[in-house]
């Protein structure tokens, strides 16, 4: 689609403003990326704001605006509604795709200041952004949120039980607050990837990213693949669409099988 097609209204996200954190890499950039090319405005926020200008900063389309946040910050966060507001009249749909991990390992060697920053990114910016963004979302008639947890919230593994522990809490977080906010006819999902990029892979699996160790992985993964960012652009698409209207309160597993392989 071009950039002329987006501007003149085109598009399954045409008329939708949406807010993507963790935007200047990875699942949020590919997300900020999509969501354009399908019509929406996207205000994009990250801690990086090197990495925003790197991916955005230099783009002609109005479409999106970069801001430089964190989101373990509450006044970050009504930073990031007020830009929305005021660049693009509001909020339609929200991506809480910010997170981070610490390096698996041993349960006993995780330290107090690693197991804090991971309740705090994954978790307490979920608490954060619901009463900035839900005000925002009910001057709109309604909106979607969507929150990226892991397969590790439905198949915790060793090695990463803190971090497991918090995507699960996102999971469930996500659930009631769909049953608290359908009302307002605002949803809300999660979505559970597999682990990406291979500059990842030894954070998440421990071992380096050889062939041998990234094959001895995938003999676990039906599909046969770690997640590609636009699969998750693409399942963050539906459930920000209308077409995704009646949704919510999901945990979506795009892991290409892994919670159900060996």
């Amino acid at each position: 689609m071009s950039l002329h097609e987006v501007q003149t209204g085109s598009g399954r996200l045409s008329g939708k403003v949406a807010l993507v954190t963790g935007a200047a890499s990875g699942f949020g950039r590919a997300i900020t990326q999509r969501f354009i090319t399908e019509g929406a405005k996207v205000v994009a926020a990250d801690m990086n704001g090197d990495g925003l200008t790197k991916s955005f900063g230099d783009s002609p389309d109005t479409h999106v605006q970069t801001i430089t946040a964190n989101v373990t910050s509450e006044s970050d966060w009504q930073k990031m509604v007020q830009l929305a507001k005021d660049k693009f009249g509001g909020v339609d749909i929200l991506i809480n795709n910010a997170g981070t991990s610490y390096k698996n390992k041993p349960t006993l060697d995780v330290t107090e200041d690693e197991f804090d920053k991971v309740m705090a990114v994954n978790v307490k910016s979920i608490y954060f952004s619901i009463p900035a963004i839900i005000p925002a979302m009910k001057e709109r008639g309604g909106g979607s949120i969507i929150n990226i947890a892991s397969i590790g919230a439905m198949r915790p593994r060793p090695g990463l039980v803190w971090y497991n522990a918090s995507k699960g809490a996102v999971a469930n977080a996500s659930k009631g607050l769909a049953a608290e906010y359908g009302k307002e006819n605002i949803r809300v999902n999660a979505v559970c990837p597999l682990l990406s990029a291979t500059p990842l892979f030894e954070n998440f699996v421990g071992v380096p990213p050889t062939e041998e160790n990234i094959q001895k992985f995938l003999g676990n993964v039906p599909l046969g693949r770690l997640t590609d960012p636009m699969d998750i652009a693409n399942i963050c698409l539906y459930l920000g669409s209308d077409e995704g209207k009646f949704v919510t309160g999901i945990n979506l597993e795009i892991d290409g099988g892994r919670a159900v392989g060996a």
